[in-house]
């Protein structure tokens, strides 16, 4: 059966759409990686949300396979009796030998099957997998290293499963990052007739080398990658994700920034990319989104009075929420140079004498041991100013209420009675405050080595009357059931203005993915996957609120004048200006959602079976053509400046000026519909000529967007 599929244009969004062709009834997908139903970082979202498109091309031969953590499967797995005949045979045989392998249903969008190794069940067998891995490759596991021991047990595992079916005709086995990887390379030693894919999401090295506060991205082909593996005592780990990108058919990474540096520390080149997307329809509010956005932002402005009771001496209409969210991970999530630009704002919000005032929220868990006393004050005395001011309504409505009934106007003065100002008086001389409103929310057990508090303590940001600029450290994730800011992190994400993310090391970048299919701009870098992949695919990132950072061709004081200089220019927008942007941002979202992004991965499985099953499976290299791919073009019209946003008349109703933002904003969407139509027809019309006649090629499944 050849590997061929024809490529339609029929989207009127301006994206391609696969016209499918490929049988897969012969064959079955195993999809492998360590945080299958089991959340630890970013891969879990990797997996999850591209389920329900997986699910619907390979059907009941679609199984993910993953660890078995008692706590995970209770709450999200439905354990059943396996499906297919074949694979509960090799299932029962695994158990009977002393394994414990689980079947079920993972309780997420698609509901896939999954194969849930307990690893902990068979650990006697540890010792004999170390020594016939040391005589397989000459790779040594410490003992200590729990979780390099866990990987070993873990692909032995995989293999036992993959050896044992020998159905169907094709098997394609997906193994995500290095923990998955040992089960990868056994089945090439072995001879499996497997079609393998490696998946690296961030180089093991790169992490650790990033961290080390080193030139990484200038000295990439320069590293003695044994040596600084040796150093960092993560050799034997590095060894294993370095066999199985080797030994994979095929080899792929999440953006061209980590396929650079795989090609350097794990000496091969990705045979293709395949970006991070999201399922977008959990996201998806249609023209609600602003709405959501006003909403959220009113709960977190009642956080922040809170926050700053005593201290509230600036306008909350004026305020510009900003935030950086993820790993504590202080040099590789820039949280070190956005601290820098954001003194350097603070200094310029103050010489030009603006009244608009930026909050910012740290959202990254460190160490602590509970909230801080102070904070849960502040939300205590709000609550309490809120019940006073209702109780003073209540009386105050009640007395207006009965003299209107029998007739007569209030007399204003008798309204308000001595009993009702003792009671406001009360509540006034509660807000007063000797403490600066304090800048983390909890209290960190290593406060004095803390890098976010410590770099506070150097810019001397400590939420002062005078300062534009205020800082709150929140060193937990957030939840909706938080005494403090009950909120999950969707919606808070809706109700900032800005989303800052000007990290060094970020192989893709979830959460400016997230901030943009929730209509959020955001700041990224060159040296994100996210942001190589916006600026790869979009005209002019930063009409649509999409603003990329250069961290790779400039220095770190470059870098963060140009970081402060972003967050100036957003600070001086208008209101509408910034309606138009969220707008603007929002109608990317199809740019990153699974229905286009998915296109990788098939691209993937298939150049693996070509491999694997030469004879029944033709794939021919070709090399990239002079096409360019599609790419957003720029908004039809140029956000607007502050004077042209002016009206001409001397005053116009909120309702008029909210008539008008709709109006406008509808008919230069509908000018970037036409126009992204037009660039996709036109890119569309140059490269059908290419496509006549002729086998499915590398560089027609890597098609951009």
């Amino acid at each position: 059966m050849p590997l061929a599929r024809s490529l339609s244009v029929t989207s009127l969004s301006g994206l391609e759409e696969w016209d499918e062709e490929f049988e897969l009834e012969d064959a079955v997908l195993f999809e492998i990686a360590w945080e299958v139903a089991n959340k630890v970082g970013g891969i879990y979202t990797v997996i999850q949300t591209k389920a329900r498109l997986t699910a619907e091309e390979w059907g009941e031969n679609y199984f993910l396979v993953g660890p078995y953590v008692e706590s995970n499967v209770r709450t999200q797995v439905e354990l059943i009796e396996p499906t297919n005949p074949v694979l509960k045979r090799t299932i029962d045989k695994m158990n009977s030998s002393g394994c414990k392998v689980y079947f079920g249903r993972w309780l997420i969008e698609g509901s896939p099957y999954v194969v849930l190794i307990d690893v902990g069940f068979t650990a006697w067998s540890l010792d004999r997998w170390k020594s016939e891995l040391w005589d397989l490759g000459a790779i040594g596991v410490p003992w200590f290293d729990r979780e390099a021991n866990d990987a070993v047990l873990f692909g032995f595992l995989t293999a036992w499963l993959d050896h044992g079916l020998g159905w169907p005709p094709h098997i394609v086995a997906h193994f995500h990052e290095w923990l998955a990887g040992l089960g990868l390379v056994l089945c090439r030693k072995r001879q499996l007739p497997v079609a393998t894919i490696f998946t690296t999401h961030a180089t093991l090295l790169g992490r650790y080398l990033c961290a080390g506060s080193v030139d990484f991205y200038n000295n990439l082909s320069k590293f003695n990658v044994d040596k600084e593996a040796g150093d960092r005592q993560i050799y034997h780990r590095y060894c294993l994700e370095r066999a199985a990108a080797h030994c994979a058919h095929v080899f792929t990474t999440v953006s061209q920034i980590t396929a650079i540096e795989a090609e350097h520390l794990l000496k091969r080149k990705p045979d293709i990319v395949t970006p991070n997307g999201l399922n977008v329809k959990k996201f998806s509010a249609m023209h609600e989104f602003q709405n959501l956005h006003a909403q959220s932002k009113s709960r977190i402005q009642e956080f922040v009075r809170g926050h700053f009771y005593g201290h509230l001496d600036f306008n909350l209409d004026k305020c510009l929420f900003l935030f950086i969210a993820g790993r504590y991970e202080f040099s590789n999530k820039g949280a070190d140079i956005f601290l820098e630009a954001l003194a350097r704002l603070n200094y310029l919000l103050r010489v030009n004498h603006s009244d608009v005032t930026v909050i910012t929220f740290f959202i990254m868990p460190a160490r602590t041991n509970n909230f801080n006393v102070e904070t849960l004050k502040g939300q205590a005395v709000r609550k309490q100013l809120w019940d006073t001011a209702h109780t003073v309504k209540e009386r105050f409505g009640k007395k207006l209420y009965e003299s209107l009934l029998v007739g007569q106007l209030p007399d204003v003065a008798k309204m308000l009675d001595k009993e009702d100002f003792t009671i406001m008086k009360r509540a006034i001389f509660a807000t007063q405050r000797q403490s600066q409103p304090p800048i983390c929310t909890h209290n960190m057990l290593d406060d004095s080595s803390d890098p976010i508090l410590n770099s506070v303590r150097r810019i001397g940001l400590f939420n002062s009357s005078a300062d534009r600029v205020k800082i709150i450290f929140h060193p937990e994730f957030l939840s909706s059931t938080s005494p403090l800011l009950p909120m999950d992190y969707e919606e808070f994400v809706r109700g900032c203005h800005l989303g800052v993310f000007p990290s060094y090391y970020e192989p893709w970048g979830y959460t400016p993915a997230e901030c943009t299919v929730m209509g959020i701009p955001s700041i990224s870098t060159n040296l994100s996957g996210f942001g190589c992949f916006m600026e790869e695919h979009i005209a002019d990132p930063s009409a649509y609120g999409i603003y990329i950072l250069d961290r790779r061709y400039k220095g770190v004081d470059e870098s963060c004048n140009q970081l402060t200089s972003f967050l100036f220019q957003f600070c001086k927008q208008s209101r509408r200006q910034r309606i138009i942007q969220r707008n603007r941002t929002e109608r990317l979202s199809d740019l990153l959602d699974w229905r286009y992004l998915g296109r990788y991965y098939i691209a993937a499985r298939h150049m693996a079976l070509a491999k694997a099953f030469p004879d029944t499976f033709i794939y021919e290299p070709h090399e990239p053509s002079s096409a360019t791919g599609f790419r957003y073009p720029r908004p039809a019209s140029v956000p607007p400046s502050p004077s042209l946003s002016r009206h001409s008349s001397p005053h116009h109703s909120e309702a008029e000026e909210d008539e008008d933002e709709r109006y406008d904003e509808d008919l230069e969407a509908e000018k970037d519909r036409v126009n992204i139509r037009q660039v996709f027809l036109n890119n569309r019309s140059s490269a059908r000529g290419e496509k006549q006649n002729r086998v499915l090629t590398l560089e027609n499944i890597e098609l951009k967007l």
